[in-house]
């Protein structure tokens, strides 16, 4: 049977206590003894690494890798992968409008986009509706960036709007088809990644990002199946247009102040965030965790929509001491 996510949304709204849902499988993936390299490319030992995370920390729903490189290999960027750290788009390979327009839009064949509906599908039977699982994708706009440049899109943007918005056009296309046949694997939703577009002002925001999320949202989003739409760029100048896309949740970036943003999302949407992924999570000790969860905490307690999280996603070797306190400060903070 079918999670309702609607009503999964106005239960995390209604619980007395903070929920929490940090974006991160890389410690599963080091607790299970693989590599970033294996995880990204095989979709079973992903779907063990979700799965170990899930047996271990109480967060209220599981989340898939962020794999920001996913799509644009698909439509034949070339990938550097290692061992040890997230997978990187290497060189652009569009040029000008002449490689946009002949630009093709791939099948769901193409790159490692097998493997993560493998994954998306393991994970979501493992779970067996005790938790969501949100898959995860790219946004447009940083998907039209890893093609064309990032420094390259923002100038064509300006330059050649036409151009910006047929790139767009297809990466949308791409993406909704992704989500399609992610929300087929069982996923209760999809955590979209679309960190370029807090680059750009609201308005900018608005025309070349937030509209073509939000016909992805229209075209998957029901009462099954959510979008949480992530932007760790935006320090708060673009939060209106986020808002504008009628996604389900929202996830906010360390680079924002999270009792700001939150006003402009609906009490009836999700806001999530905001613990530094680097400077807390990697590189802190277990007493900073805690005082920030608790600072944080304590900024949102007259938000019964806010779910702690990571700022982003947490990345490799970041120490277990670290994530115990956070799961920790939270349950300290639920119990006083």
């Amino acid at each position: 049977m079918k999670m309702n996510m609607n009503q999964w949304v106005e239960d995390i709204i209604q619980r007395k206590e903070v929920t929490a849902m940090p974006v991160m499988t890389h410690p599963g993936i080091e607790m299970n003894g693989n590599t970033v390299h294996e995880a990204v490319s095989n979709g079973r030992i992903h779907a063990e690494a979700v799965e170990r995370l899930t047996q271990t920390y109480p967060a209220v729903a599981a989340c898939t890798i962020m794999d920001l490189t996913t799509e644009a290999e698909a439509f034949g960027a070339e990938i550097a992968f290692s061992d040890d750290a997230v997978p990187a788009v290497a060189g652009h390979m569009l040029k000008d409008a002449e490689s946009i327009n002949q630009l093709q839009i791939p099948s769901l064949h193409a790159g490692r986009i097998p493997q993560y509906l493998k994954a998306n599908l393991l994970a979501a039977r493992a779970m067996e509706s005790q938790k969501p699982v949100f898959a995860g994708c790219i946004g447009p706009f940083s998907l039209a960036g890893r093609l064309y440049d990032m420094s390259g899109i923002m100038m064509l943007i300006y330059e050649n709007p036409d151009a910006a918005h047929t790139l767009l056009a297809k990466c949308t296309q791409f993406i909704e088809k992704y989500c399609q046949a992610l929300k087929q694997t069982g996923a209760n939703g999809v955590l979209m990644a679309e960190p370029a577009a807090g680059l750009m002002s609201n308005d900018d925001c608005q025309n070349f990002s937030s509209a073509y999320v939000k016909y992805i949202v229209n075209k998957v989003q029901d009462d099954n199946f959510i979008v949480i739409l992530h932007n760790c760029g935006n320090t708060g100048q673009c939060t209106q247009a986020m808002v504008s896309t009628g996604a389900a949740a929202y996830h906010f970036g360390n680079k924002c102040r999270m009792e700001e943003v939150i006003k402009e999302v609906p009490p009836t949407a999700l806001a999530m965030g905001n613990i530094d992924p680097v400077s807390v999570f990697k590189d802190g000790t277990p007493e900073l965790m805690r005082q920030t969860v608790l600072d944080l905490l304590d900024k949102m307690k007259d938000y019964p929509n806010f779910v702690l999280s990571s700022g982003c996603d947490t990345p490799p070797h970041t120490p277990v001491e670290n994530i115990n306190a956070f799961f920790k400060a939270l349950d300290e903070w639920n119990h006083r």
